[in-house]
């Protein structure tokens, strides 16, 4: 009744007339747009916001949108659905298996070009707010970009392009940690260091309490009702999911993009992640059009004219920037000289978060309408730029090897080499145990602290409304056994008794680390049940009742515990892995180092079409291919003669290391091309010269099928078709009719 109470209101404010002809105006123009930029061969992007300007009222040969809220509100459900995409294609797993490389990299980047555009934004007498917001449009490089003109250029596969995308991966994390401070400083309307450190905290508590949460219960409801996920099923739990997880963020306090973001990253992670990226990718494309639209709408030419100097300065920091820091960032990390210059190259412009930035910053308020058409040509200039400075890469790189000072080149290449060593086993053993210490007191930490919050905060109150006796000692309990079987798992062992054996017979001594770090785990517990009961009591009854709940979990419940707990951490690593998991089979062991694998077979894949037993894979890969899911059709066991096609499941028995070096094989996407017209495919005719190698051969000898990519329907000779032409040979004047393209009947004809 609310809802329905509130329709007229809602109809008077937004015209469902003018939303409907805005929304069809600027599509059908963003249509033709884009066409136009197809053909021409330039980033989409550039023509969604080419067609932005044309509807906008900045260009009058052309009508333009009757109300421009209409297209904001798009716009906004467009960042919503842009980061619910990137967040599928980010996943907390990718962000660990990147490495301090790319996230070492990226702060570099970040920090650097954020403190040039402070510094540059104040020398163009921008505000500190305005400046600092500049700093971070100028920070980011775009993945759409680089990763159109990577398939464009052919780069895909080399090495520097993989550091390229964790850098990416990890710019995306940052620039949403960027929103929530820069929303923070725009509201306080300045920079307090206090303020800022708890917002921080606030942030990082939260994703990971709904990392941990969605982690933890989402791959288990979706595996129990995989039987009913279908293609529109799947399209409506996603999306559903996505603006549920967008609206919370917004009840904790933060943006809706947030809030997507982080559940794209969470199904990242699960099996479904192929699956939703798919059905998910139309309802992206239209609203993300709709937002880079939105953002040409912004452009304005007097200011273009006015400010064409600023425009110039700032895409030269942009591209010069980035080189310098992105080069820094590889060197550092060890890359080697010839990586890092083709990284630093391939970075230089500024895409999309730039515009989510500008965005924010004008829906607060806190931004000069000057700086966004600014900061959209900006985007422009360097976008046509970035694949004639990654073709500049290798020649740079040559010519900064030669007139690099020997000594200095021979300090770079030792640095690159030492990092790149594998480290002792004693090293590498300590650093893991180490590392997943920290990572335990972390997360179980902040477990803990969510637990104490709800309960203090929401459950308390509530209890002592209801039974102001009764109501404080009960909570506190029931907290205490929620608490326990995390304060267990924070006291126990990080580190397993392989690992110590192996720590025990090193020369050096590990045991007194290893003592201290178990001394800091159960002071820890102690702490936070001791903080607890103050909080319901006093400080003598938390220690006094510390010691005793501590004492109780550590020595009555450890056994029952443990093994609980040891399910729980196995369960949300499994989930953790899903995708990956079901992808390598490493959960599904059957002899000695044999797994069942399930991979998605892509329209790239070499050998598809062809039968199994034509294929390579028993013979190069050495697999066996034992399940094929084809839509809703099972083949068990399927015979040598079956084929594979693309978007077949099919579950594969092999070793590590076998379905490690298949999956991005037989996983492999076909990429866009355009360059093929099928109305350039058709029936035509040419006469064979006297001159022709042609002449005595038969379409069988000179294998015209493969040699020439083309089929010959007929010979004519004297006016007359001849019957059987494939013994018959070519003559001097027959006129063959060919399917075929343009480029295939001219190398007939050359012949």
């Amino acid at each position: 009744m609310i809802l329905l109470s509130a329709l007229p209101e809602a109809v008077s404010t937004m015209s469902v007339e003018s939303l409907i002809s805005d929304l069809a105006f600027i599509l059908i123009l963003g249509a033709i747009v884009t066409v136009l930029f197809k053909w021409i061969k330039q980033p989409v992007v550039l023509g969604y916001i080419v067609a932005g300007f044309l509807a906008s009222p900045n260009f009058t040969p052309l009508p333009s949108v009757t109300t421009e809220a209409n297209i904001e509100f798009w716009a906004q459900i467009g960042i919503v659905v842009l980061l619910f995409s990137l967040g599928l294609e980010f996943s907390f797993k990718k962000l660990v298996g990147v490495g301090g490389s790319a996230v070492v990299t990226a702060l570099i980047i970040v920090i650097g070009m954020m403190a040039t555009g402070f510094v540059i934004g104040h020398l163009m007498g921008f505000s500190n707010i305005n400046s600092l917001f500049l700093g971070g449009m100028l920070s980011m490089s775009s993945t759409t970009i680089i990763i159109k003109a990577f398939n464009d250029l052919g780069l895909k596969q080399q090495k520097f392009a993989g550091l390229v995308f964790a850098v990416l991966i990890v710019e995306d994390l940052f620039a949403v940690l960027m929103m929530v401070i820069l929303s923070s400083i725009a509201i306080n309307n300045s920079v307090q260091g206090t303020e800022l450190l708890l917002s921080i905290a606030k942030l990082v508590f939260f994703l990971i309490i709904w990392f941990m949460v969605g982690v933890y219960a989402l791959p288990s409801a979706l595996g129990a009702v995989r039987r009913f996920l279908n293609n529109e099923t799947l399209l409506i739990v996603s999306m559903g999911l996505c603006l549920g997880m967008a609206v919370f963020s917004v009840f904790c306090g933060f943006s809706l993009a947030l809030g997507a973001f982080v559940m794209g990253s969470i199904l990242a992670g699960t099996s479904y992640a192929e699956r939703i990226e798919r059905v998910t990718m139309s309802v992206k494309d239209l609203f993300g059009a709709v937002f880079f639209i939105s953002v040409g709408m912004m452009v304005q030419p007097t200011v273009i004219v006015d400010y064409w100097g600023p425009i110039l300065i700032l895409s030269s920091v942009v591209i010069v920037g980035m080189i310098i820091f992105g080069t820094a960032g590889m060197l550092v990390t060890g890359q080697s000289l010839r990586v890092a210059i083709e990284s630093g190259f391939s970075l230089t412009q500024i895409g999309e978060f730039a515009f989510i930035i500008a965005s924010l910053g004008m829906s607060l308020g806190v931004l000069n309408p000057t700086i966004y058409p600014i900061v959209v040509a900006v985007s422009v200039l360097t976008t046509f730029t970035t694949p004639y400075f990654i073709r500049m890469a290798p020649g740079v790189y040559s010519f900064v090897e030669r007139h690099l000072p020997a000594k200095l080149n021979f300090l770079i290449n030792r640095y690159c080499e030492e990092n790149n060593e594998t480290h002792s086993g004693n090293h590498a053993v300590w650093m893991a145990i180490l590392k997943r210490y920290l990572w335990r007191i972390i997360l179980y930490a902040i477990i803990l602290i969510a637990i104490i919050l709800v309960a203090t905060t929401f459950v308390l109150p509530w209890a002592q409304n209801m039974s102001p006796e009764f109501g404080k000692p009960v909570v506190m309990v029931v907290t205490l056994l929620c608490m326990s079987p995390f304060l267990l798992a924070m006291s126990l062992p990080t580190s397993k008794k392989g690992e110590r054996q192996l720590l025990a017979e090193s020369r050096r001594n590990y045991q007194a680390p290893l003592i201290i770090m178990s001394v800091f785990r159960i002071l820890l517990v102690l702490a936070f049940v001791v903080y607890l009961l103050s909080i319901f009591y006093s400080i003598k009854i938390g220690i006094i009742g510390g010691v005793i709940v501590v004492t109780l979990i550590l020595g009555v419940f450890t056994r029952q515990l443990r093994e609980r707990m040891r399910k729980i951490e196995t369960k949300f690593m499994n989930n953790l892995n899903e995708r990956e998991l079901r992808q390598t089979g490493r959960n599904n062991n059957l002899v000695s180092n044999l797994h069942l694998a399930f991979m998605h077979v892509g329209f790239g894949c070499p050998f598809v079409g062809e039968k199994l037993m034509d294929s390579p894979l028993r013979s190069t890969f050495g697999v066996s291919v034992v399940y094929i899911q084809r839509g809703n059709n099972t083949m068990t066991v399927p015979s040598g003669h079956t084929r594979l096609f693309p978007g077949d499941v099919v579950g594969i028995i092999g070793n590590d290391e076998q379905i490690q070096k298949l999956l991005p094989i037989i996983d492999k996407e076909q990429e866009e091309d355009f360059s093929q017209n099928t109305a350039d495919f058709k029936l035509r005719s040419m006469e064979i010269r006297a001159t022709s190698p042609l002449i005595g051969q038969t379409i069988t000898t000179a294998d015209i099928r493969k040699n020439y990519s083309a089929h010959i329907v007929a010979i004519q000779r004297d006016g007359n078709y001849i019957q059987n032409i494939l013994d018959t040979p070519f003559e001097a004047g027959d006129i063959l009719w060919v399917v075929a393209d343009k480029k295939a009947l001219k190398k007939l004809n050359n012949e």
